[in-house]
Order: structure tokens, then C-alpha cells, then sequence
């Protein structure tokens, strides 16, 4: 690159440049692992409390016609069906979801009728899943989110093969499979604190929440890395970092204006939506803005921490 493409890069940069993101990029690297590294206890401690529909069991919908029973005596009525732990949700000023281990038909009906002494009830819905479907679903589960990780690390990796100065395409991929990792581990350590203390369950609404932040932060992850793709084809090399500083300056406001958009429609279903979309919600909350930060604290910065790296072995 000639030195007067150099100087004209150099004075573009100084003209719009607002903030250096990579300057503080020790300090955004410390926050993320402190949170990760919490999220991990948590899960090791705490585990995650997987919902019937992973671990098999019976789901009861019902709606109390009259006052609904307090959980306790619920529970105590129950008592002598031998049900293991019993969660109950309440889901309306007199409805409420009963969760525990699978029963027959018979006991179904006999666990109707106990509710039935305690005050008049309708049942709305109830379902039976062996333990043998749930664990095909818990492996599909997996599976599913181990594909899209691998998917999405691979096409970064091909869509940013015509920039591999200073930092080779592959990394671009790897960036964002760490942005991923941090986006996914930070609400699954929520809702094992969830699950520990309030008995919140990870259900197929919160696995759908998760693969939707997969997706809403790998978009977010590649406009800035497109940017700064772009910012390298049409200003040629220039000093890497404020390569990436100018890029996040420019995509800042979309990224911003983008998650506050969302956030407040899942805040709403969080306050209004009811109790079934009540941690769907959460999830895409929490993950959502981890999304955000991470696409530009995390993913951006290590391409610059790999550059500086890779030139202080050379």
C-alpha cells in the first residue's frame, strides 16, 4: 500500500473515530470471566432442572371453579399417590400446573378426584412422556445445538477467507464460537440458580429461546465483522485495531438501537406474557444482551488480541 493510501486511511480514521473499544479490552476479557466462571460453578454445583419432557413424567393442567388450594395443601393431598417431587405453577387467579412422576390412567384419575376434594376443579390438559422420549429429546437437544455451532463456525470461516491479513479467516469463525459459548453458558448459569431456588425447569420454550440466541448473536457478531471486512478491502491494512475501533464505531448504533428493540417486546411478555412465556422471555433476555456485549467486547477485541499475539511471536 502506497504511503499516501496509508496517511489518507490514518486521517479517516482520526476524523471519525469516537471511542477505542480494543484500548479496554483486558477489562471486557475480566468481566466475561468472572460471569462465565460463575456460570460454571453454578452448573457443576446446582446441575440444571430439566422439565418433563426431557426426564419423562406427567403434566397436569387444571383450573380450581371456586378458590384455588395453597401449593401446600396441594401437595399434602397428594401425598399418599407416591408422586416424588411435585411442582406446582399457578397460572391464573385460580389456575394452576402440576408436574411429577408418570402415572397410569387409573391414578390419573384418582390424583382428579383428590383435587376435586379440595375444591371443585376442571382439568384443562394432561400429558404423559415415558422417560425413554425424554432422553431421545434431551440427545436431539444436543445434537441440534452442536451442529449449529459447528455450521456457524465453518461459514464464518468460508465467508471471511478473502481477508486473511493479519488475522487468518479461521479465527474470524473461532471468535465467534467463544462470543457463542459466553452467550449460551451465562443463561444456562441463570436458570440453574433459577432451577435451585424457585424449581425453574429447562423446557423445549427455553431450548427454543437458546438456539434464538445463537442465531440473534452470530447476526450481530458478523455485521460488525463484515464491517470490518469491508473496511479492510476498500482502506487497504492500516493499523488493525483501528480497523476494528472504526468498524464497531460505525456499527454501534445499529447493534444498540437493534437489541433495544428487542428487549422491550421480551419484557413485556416477561411482565404480561404469563407464566408459560414467562422464562422464555427471561432467557432471550439475558441472552440477548449477553449477545450484544459479547459481539462487541468479546469477539472483536480478540481479533485484535490475536493479531497483537501473533506479531509479538514473529
Amino acid at each position: 500500500m502506497c504511503e499516501r493510501h496509508y496517511n489518507n486511511y490514518n486521517n479517516y480514521n482520526n476524523y471519525n473515530m469516537h471511542f477505542s473499544f480494543t484500548k479496554y479490552s483486558k477489562l471486557y476479557y475480566a468481566f466475561s470471566g468472572i460471569l462465565i466462571a460463575g456460570a460454571i460453578v453454578s452448573l457443576v454445583v446446582f446441575g440444571l432442572k430439566f422439565g418433563i419432557e426431557f426426564t419423562g413424567g406427567s403434566n397436569m393442567e387444571v383450573d380450581f371453579t371456586q378458590n384455588r388450594p395453597a401449593n401446600e395443601d396441594i401437595s399434602k393431598a397428594l401425598t399418599s399417590f407416591d408422586l416424588g417431587e411435585i411442582i406446582i405453577q399457578p397460572t391464573s387467579e385460580k389456575g394452576a400446573v402440576l408436574k411429577f412422576k408418570g402415572v397410569d390412567e387409573a391414578t390419573h384419575q384418582q390424583i382428579l378426584s383428590k383435587l376435586n376434594e379440595l375444591s371443585p376443579v376442571q382439568e384443562k390438559a394432561f400429558q404423559y412422556i415415558g422417560p425413554s422420549i425424554g432422553q431421545e429429546l434431551k440427545n436431539k437437544t444436543e445434537i441440534a445445538i452442536g451442529l449449529a455451532l459447528i455450521s456457524i463456525t465453518l461459514y464464518i470461516a468460508f465467508a471471511f477467507r478473502k481477508v486473511s491479513r493479519p488475522v487468518a479467516s479461521w479465527k474470524y469463525g473461532l471468535a465467534s464460537l467463544v462470543a457463542l459459548f459466553h452467550d449460551i453458558l451465562i443463561p444456562l448459569g441463570v436458570f440453574s440458580i433459577l432451577g435451585k431456588f424457585y424449581s425453574v425447569e429447562i423446557t423445549i420454550p427455553i431450548v427454543a429461546a437458546l438456539l434464538t440466541i445463537l442465531g440473534f448473536s452470530i447476526h450481530d457478531t458478523i455485521v460488525i465483522f463484515d464491517r470490518i471486512r469491508e473496511n479492510i478491502l476498500r482502506k487497504g491494512m492500516g493499523e488493525f485495531s483501528q480497523t476494528v475501533d472504526l468498524s464497531l464505531n460505525q456499527t454501534i448504533g445499529r447493534s444498540i438501537s437493534t437489541v433495544a428493540t428487542v428487549l422491550l417486546v421480551m419484557f413485556s411478555l416477561f411482565m404480561f406474557g404469563g407464566e408459560t412465556l414467562k422464562y422464555f422471555s427471561l432467557a432471550l433476555i439475558v441472552g440477548i444482551t449477553c449477545g450484544a456485549y459479547s459481539s462487541i467486547f468479546i469477539a472483536s477485541p480478540l481479533l485484535v488480541s490475536w493479531s497483537r499475539w501473533g506479531k509479538s511471536k514473529s
